[in-house]
């Protein structure tokens, strides 16, 4: 189990920190208790939220609204729900 991520449910709960005006979006790699995501969108007026809400989307095999930014709107440090994914990345599964 990691200090980034929690299952609650089916629901994924996700602890992130955020770089924006990244070269690609990806999953980078775990920082303590948050998970690195560099997007390429810039933090300005809630377009880096709605280009990391889509990314997530996409990653984890779900519609955006299954996306959900609870905690962090404004800060790189969030907190996010992914509802049911129907994908599961490489990196949480600890080999």
């Amino acid at each position: 189990m990691s200090d980034w991520y929690r299952w609650d449910g089916e629901d994924l709960v996700l602890t992130i920190k955020v770089q924006p005006r990244a070269s690609r979006d990806e999953l980078a790699e775990p920082l303590g208790d948050a998970l690195k995501v560099r997007i390429t969108a810039p933090p300005v007026d809630g377009k880096a939220n709605a280009h990391l809400i889509g990314f997530l989307a996409k990653t984890f095999g779900v519609a955006k609204s299954a996306v959900l930014l609870e905690s962090g709107d404004t800060g790189r440090n969030k907190r996010l729900r992914v509802k049911k994914p129907r994908r599961v990345p490489e990196i949480l599964h600890p080999t």
